[in-house]
């Protein structure tokens, strides 16, 4: 695999030349009220990467997190801050715009990493409008131009297919070095995962855990129930550890980044405490084996009225019935 991964340190090194912990602490659908709790208690348990979103609304507070952080002696070079473009603002003319909006809400000089949330773009949220005329390499253009800037230290796409992987990838200039995608067992993801590893494009995993809280965007379709499988349960009772733990262990043991997401100070402790303990072969290829494809994804996106009509909607596979 292209994408080295220093057991040691816990890190991937990116094709930017920069390091990205593994783990990170997620925090979509944090609130803002709940985001002090949930950071504060993730830096003092290790963690240094924090992932967030403009449209997650939580950027401000996690900049006041930082900054009390920052007040008792800590280093802005010791983490790694992941934000990410919002569809609104997918346009070239916007990116330098909504990253300086984001700098500014985390009270930070430049991101670690700035990730271009969505293929598709909006032209309004309130109400959805979508824009038709989103254009990858435009935009990918004003992207590279922010870390020329020195705003952002490393930028990646999220939710992207291979195809608009590939079409970024092969015009870039400043290659993207992340990929942030939907990833647990039951969506592996495998033939996107190498290709990007032959690109030496690392990759991210969100819903590691089968996004528990979540059904409000999966459009009425049931969340799987992935930490009471009875092989996930099995593994985790040999290892002495608990059903998330192995699902996080076996994303990190594939050279997946992960970025659980939770407010509770004992999970958030709990989701960093996975490398004391190392998956067998056969229980890796157990776990692998559980893969649905894309019958196994989560979200579709469907969700957001007239997504699907949109030129760049990723997943066609998800209109017509083969998923």
């Amino acid at each position: 695999m292209a994408v080295s991964l220093s057991s040691a340190e816990q890190m991937v090194k990116l094709s930017s030349g920069h390091n990205m912990p593994v783990i990170g602490l997620g925090t979509w659908q944090i609130k803002p009220d709940d985001v002090d709790r949930a950071v504060s208690a993730a830096l003092e348990d290790g963690y240094r990467h924090i992932d967030t979103a403009t449209v997650y609304k939580n950027e401000e507070a996690i900049g006041k997190s930082l900054k009390k952080w920052f007040a008792k002696g800590n280093k802005r070079e010791d983490l790694f801050i992941t934000t990410k473009l919002p569809p609104i603002g997918a346009r070239a003319a916007d990116v330098e715009k909504q990253l300086r909006m984001s700098l500014e809400r985390l009270a930070l000089d430049y991101v670690d990493m700035y990730l271009i949330h969505s293929p598709t773009g909006y032209l309004s949220d309130d109400p959805p409008v979508m824009d038709f005329t989103t254009d990858h390499l435009a935009i990918w253009k004003a992207m590279e131009a922010q870390v020329k800037a020195g705003r952002a230290k490393s930028i990646g796409i999220s939710n992207f297919n291979e195809t608009q992987v590939l079409n970024v990838f092969d015009n870039a200039e400043i290659k993207p070095s992340n990929l942030q995608i939907e990833l647990h067992v039951y969506n592996q993801q495998k033939p996107l995962r190498e290709f990007c590893a032959k690109r030496n494009i690392a990759i991210t995993g969100y819903s590691t855990l089968g996004s528990p809280a979540s059904s409000a965007f999966t459009a009425g379709r049931a969340l799987p129930q992935l930490m009471e499988h009875p092989s996930i349960l099995k593994i985790a009772e040999a290892h002495g550890k608990s059903a998330a733990q192995v699902l996080l262990r076996h994303s990190v043991q594939s050279g997946i980044t992960v970025i659980p997401k939770s407010t509770n100070p004992d999970r958030i402790k709990a989701n960093h405490d996975i490398f004391d303990f190392e998956l067998n072969e056969h229980e890796m290829k157990e776990l692998s084996d559980l893969d649905k494809e894309e019958h196994g994804r989560i979200f579709n996106f469907l969700v957001f009225q007239g997504i699907e009509k949109h030129p760049q909607y990723p997943w066609p596979s998800q209109l017509n019935g083969n998923a």
